[in-house]
């Protein structure tokens, strides 16, 4: 803990040294495509753009606030400090999805090649980076294969990871699809639950102890797993989690609260249908990825709709923005400090805004 401390001390006086105030520019939020919402509240984009990615899918604001970027078709996972600076990146392949846990370990779905029988094979994969060892030297960091794993885990490289988040415990969910769902043993179609196990001699590894339960793998309406997206964590003591989902969902994000007492253990949906804005049947199209601000107002980067959508903890829609003109297939979206960053996608960019009242 000492370590991870004079860590920590060391970032933080880095990002205040290279951290500095940027131009502003003014963003037009009318509605596009009928989806936006009309209010006197703009965004407005920061200067300069981040430029250099390929198709990036993923970003996170980490535990030390850097800026951690999945850069899907570049193969790495690229380490920025606020300023955009880049300040380190890993070679990975085909990076999709981000989380990091509070000892600073990065948790990774990509990919990784592979020799069976003298043939190559690719298989969709979650690594950990542990960024402590490697001294925040993000090339250096030690590069732990948690998935596959077990002997069956080889025989199905039709299986993908999609999406993954962490808790206040170091425990983390992974969203995983594939095409075999029929049987209720083990479906495709899951989110799996990964928790430190501790052994003999006091040391803890991550242990996959199952999956989540009445989650329906084929499902178009509530608790469904068909198709997720991507995963996202809320702070605090709780397991509570989004997800999003691309398939043929009615609700395509949803607010998962996780419930413990007396009569039940487990996921319920915290929203009811067709009483809020975010649960509209048909409300997106293809959900990529979500983000929470310390208000806990919920940022829905939609690829479909080339649109951020922003609600409130009850599912209210708020200051919604984007469309064509904007955005190309945003993946991912971000929340640190009054401001938005963003994965837009096909622009091959990373874009940051600010509301008009966030401004002092």
């Amino acid at each position: 803990m000492k370590k991870i401390k004079n860590i920590l001390f060391v970032l933080t006086t880095v990002l205040l040294v290279t951290n500095c105030v940027t131009k502003f520019d003014k963003l037009d939020n009318s509605p596009k495509d009928g989806n936006q919402i009309i209010s006197d509240t703009l965004y407005i984009q920061q200067t300069p753009v981040w430029k250099g990615f390929n198709r990036p899918q993923d970003l996170i604001i980490g535990k030390e606030t850097f800026i951690y970027v999945a850069d899907t078709d570049n193969d790495r996972v690229v380490m920025l400090n606020l300023a955009g600076h880049v300040v380190g990146e890993r070679s990975i392949k085909k990076p999709v999805a981000l989380a990091q846990d509070f000892q600073l370990n990065l948790i990774v779905c990509a990919q990784f090649d592979t020799l069976i029988e003298g043939s190559n094979i690719t298989y969709s994969a979650v690594f950990k980076l542990d960024m402590v060892a490697a001294e925040h030297v993000i090339a250096n960091a030690p590069l732990i294969r948690l998935l596959p794993n077990t002997s069956f885990d080889f025989l199905r490289p039709d299986r993908e990871y999609t999406g993954v988040a962490s808790f206040f415990d170091n425990g983390f969910l992974v969203a995983r699809k594939g095409p075999s769902n029929a049987t209720l043993i083990d479906p495709d179609n899951s989110i799996l639950i990964f928790r430190k196990k501790v052994l003999s001699d006091g040391s803890k590894i991550d242990t996959l102890i199952g999956r989540v339960p009445l989650l329906e793998p084929l499902g178009t309406g509530l608790m469904s797993a068909s198709n997720i997206s991507s995963l996202t964590s809320f702070s605090g003591n709780r397991y509570d989690i989004i997800l999003t989902l691309i398939g043929e969902n009615s609700f395509k994000t949803q607010v998962l609260e996780f419930i413990k007492n007396e009569d039940f253990t487990g996921y319920q949906n915290k929203l009811d249908p067709f009483v809020n804005d975010m649960m509209t049947v048909a409300k997106f199209e293809k959900p990529e990825g979500t983000a929470l601000d310390v208000f806990e107002n919920i940022f829905v980067a939609d690829a479909g709709k080339d649109s951020i959508f922003k609600f409130n903890s009850f599912g209210d829609e708020m200051e919604s923005f984007g469309g064509p003109e904007v955005f190309d297939s945003p993946h991912a979206v971000a929340y640190y400090d009054r401001i938005l960053y963003i994965a837009d996608t096909e622009n091959n960019r990373i874009l940051r805004f600010v509301l008009s009242t966030d401004i002092d």
